[in-house]
């Protein structure tokens, strides 16, 4: 590996992985890579997350940042936010299965979804055979890693057999090993009561997959050569095999060295080791020993270890052991082989010669991989990552404005309605319908112009069937849910899925272009429109407002729509006044979705009841959620899933939905038509332009082509999937943005382009 080397350009970075004081392998790796980090690079600035396996976690040194829990998936998330505002320029993954939550640890991949820094990935295991989940998660890192690093050659051209790896992603950098000086070990025996022994080591958690029992089997033969042998078992326990079963194992290995007439040459040090005792230890051991029985294992820290300060080798031929001991650095012996084990450990300890020149190799070797010259290749990998990660220095260049498209709608419908899901863009029918979606569909009819009448008349007829089935008389309730069979899923839908069908009856009532629509619409809703009043929600509310607003609109004396307009208009206003706070201007402590539908209720009551308070209480919360759906760059930025139910905080950017964009330009519209201010018509076509290609990853929601929209903004790009509610939301907010423009004498924010 190169010597010379310079300074990286990359000056803030989060690592993740397990942490010391926790015992295993991966803490210790982690925690070393820290330290060669910190050393080698004075300005550098390393947050350490840690994985807590436990409730009460560990006595963490301050190096690190924050903890996450391996078992709570908000915790994961949390952990994101927090990379994601701390200024980290690139994350750091350390990844081994058993250390992340969910099924082979699949709960990392929530954190990683949420990050847009890029991520580089050091792999301690890379396994031949997966299972499926295995594969899933494997699957899921190499696509969300800009770089992987593997520790053996061996790695990579698995990586890229089984999983069809990009090779030029992978970088092989050898476990790193602490710079220590090349001793004689007789010189240091002494402090542990060696002294005249010739002695041989092994350390690391006790584990039956070590293969330890090989050793002592062989113990009998090593001892009849060399009676001074004394074999030392240096490690704790695994906390895994101590939780479910104590020291048994310890127990049986002892017996097992009664059993066989060499307790006093066979040592048990009971303990987990700090590193320059250990480092002691491995110094004053003449062999060391790694027997251990999987021969997929790619990653040996105690190996790595032991060929740093020097020792001669003997391992049976896992994938690690192969690869560092080739060309005469150590000597192999098959698994599980006692003879063998036997006879080459006794011919090592009794051939000083070979022993020395063995150990003078492995040193020579070792050299390669001390900590220093790990950091230094990982920094330059992460530096090429960080540089490779695309600036917005402009924006990319955005679609145009669309004319509404039904071709989508289309697409996903048929006779009974409008399917709930699509794979990619094909409708899956295993989710079959909801009147959520077939109700945004029968609007859609109402505000689509120039649309063909006789498609008009067919879909408006399909979908208003569809909800006057959906009316249960029994439970004076819609349905939602309807499997592709036509059968329902429940007798009563959620409340949401009420108000919105009574929203879709009000507009159908007021806009439809066909008598007989408008007729069907008023009728149902003045039969049904009462069941408004036991609706608790806030959304649901404010659904069944609008609707009731649009009836006054075409009947201006309708009392039950009045009736709805001032019963939660005051309800709103309650709320509005109960979680109002210095910076939080809204009517609850937490933001959701469909979140701008609130305060266009509330702008819509007051037109449609002549109320100035109303007006003014919607247009300061529409102002005040515009502001945080704004991101720094000044671009529409929804508030995304994972703030959902968050009280108090900024919302979250991902994952955003295109419901979120539709809600907003559908409430500023109704802001500019109260005020006649430009500055919600603005507003409104910067929301429109999310869905374009102005966004937060430069990336267009909308397929222009056939009106159709994908399903979600992630931090690593799009939900290629179209589902109803998506394509819906584009073609409504296309009718909305057209409106508008005709209604302000121009087409809303086509001439200003958002950086």
């Amino acid at each position: 590996m190169a010597t010379s080397f310079v300074s990286p350009r990359t000056r803030h970075i989060a690592l993740i992985g397990n942490f010391l004081p926790r015992q295993c392998g991966i803490a210790t790796y982690t925690t070393d890579t820290y330290a060669a980090l910190t050393n080698r690079f004075s300005d550098l600035k390393v947050d350490v997350y840690a994985m807590n396996d436990r409730p009460q976690g560990y006595d963490y040194p301050a190096a690190v940042t924050g903890t996450i829990a391996q078992d709570d998936r908000m915790a994961y998330l949390a952990a994101a936010r927090d990379i994601e505002a701390s200024g980290a320029q690139a994350v750091w993954l350390q990844h081994e299965y058993g250390i992340y939550g969910g099924p082979a640890g699949e709960r990392i991949l929530a954190l990683l979804d949420r990050l847009t820094v890029p991520v580089i990935v050091t792999l301690h295991t890379v396994l031949d055979q997966p299972n499926d989940d295995q594969r899933r998660v494997m699957d899921g890192l190499l696509q969300r890693a800009a770089k992987v690093i593997v520790m053996a050659e061996i790695g990579r051209e698995i990586l890229v057999r089984v999983y069809g790896a990009n090779p030029k992603s992978i970088l092989m950098i050898p476990h790193g090993v602490p710079d220590r000086d090349l001793v004689d070990p007789d010189s240091i025996k002494s402090r542990f009561g060696w002294a005249g022994r010739k002695v041989l080591l092994t350390f690391g958690l006790l584990a039956p997959n070590k293969g330890i029992e090989s050793v002592i089997a062989a113990m009998p033969a090593v001892v009849a050569a060399n009676p001074d042998a004394l074999y030392a078992v240096l490690g704790a326990t695994h906390p895994n095999l101590v939780a479910r079963e104590g020291e048994a194992y310890r127990d049986r290995l002892k017996a097992l060295a009664a059993d066989l007439g060499v307790a006093d040459n066979v040592r048990f040090i009971d303990g987990f080791i700090e590193n320059d005792e250990l480092l002691d230890y491995l110094q004053a051991a003449d062999l060391y020993v790694t027997p251990y029985t999987n021969p997929q294992q790619i990653t040996s820290g105690t190996l790595s270890y032991a060929i740093g300060v020097g020792k001669a080798v003997v391992s049976t031929p896992y994938i690690h052991a192969t690869e560092i001991l080739a060309d005469g650095h150590g000597v192999l012996v098959d698994f599980g082989d006692v003879h063998g084990f036997a006879r080459e450990i006794s011919r090592l300890l009794h051939d000083d010669g070979e022993r020395v020149e063995l150990s003078r190799r492995a040193y020579a070797r070792g050299r390669t991989m001390i900590w220093p010259r790990l950091a230094e290749a990982s920094m330059t990998a992460i530096d090429g990552i960080v540089a490779a990660r695309p600036r917005r220095i402009k924006p990319a260049p955005a679609l145009p404005m669309l004319q509404p498209n039904i071709a989508a709608v289309e697409r996903m419908s048929d006779a009974t309605g409008m399917f709930q899901h699509a794979i990619l863009s094909v409708p899956d029918r295993r989710h079959g319908y909801c009147i959520d979606d077939n109700v945004r569909a029968l609007m859609l009819m109402s505000a689509v112009p120039d649309l063909d009448e006789e498609a008009r008349d067919k879909w408006m007829t399909v979908y208003a069937a569809f909800v006057q089935y959906a009316w249960n008389p029994d439970t004076r309730r819609y349905r939602n849910f309807m499997r592709f069979d036509r059968s329902w899923c429940e007798d009563v839908g959620s409340e949401d899925s009420n108000g919105r069908t009574l929203w879709a009856l009000g507009v159908t009532a007021k806009r439809a272009a066909l008598a007989k629509h408008r007729d069907w619409a008023l009728r149902l809703f003045d039969e049904t429109a009462s069941i408004a009043f036991d609706l608790v929600s806030p959304r649901a509310q404010a659904f069944a407002m609008l609707g009731a607003a649009a009836i006054l609109g075409a009947h201006p004396g309708h009392q039950l729509a009045h009736n709805i307009l001032e019963r939660f208009s005051a309800d709103l206003l309650a709320l509005l006044e109960e979680a109002r706070r210095p910076e939080w201007e809204w009517f609850e402590i937490v933001l959701a979705y469909d979140n701008a539908r609130l305060p266009e209720a509330l702008i819509r009551a007051g037109m449609a009841l002549g109320r100035d308070d109303l007006l003014k209480a919607g247009l300061t919360t529409l102002d005040w959620i515009v502001d945080q759906q704004t991101s720094p760059e000044g671009r529409f930025r929804a508030v995304g899933t994972e703030s959902f139910g968050r009280p108090y905080e900024a919302p979250l950017a991902f994952d955003q939905q295109p419901l979120e964009a539709q809600a907003t330009i559908d409430a500023c519209a109704a802001a500019f038509k109260a005020t006649g201010d430009n500055k919600w018509r603005d507003e409104a076509a910067r929301a429109y332009r999310w869905y374009l290609g102005q966004n937060d990853l430069d990336l267009p929601l909308a397929t222009a082509q056939d009106g159709g929209c994908f399903d979600g903004l992630m931090p690593h790009g799009l939900n290629r999937n179209q589902g109803a509610e998506s394509i819906l939301a584009l073609q409504l907010a296309s009718c909305a943005i057209s409106a508008l423009g005709k209604a302000s004498g121009t087409v809303a924010g086509t001439s200003r382009a958002v950086a």
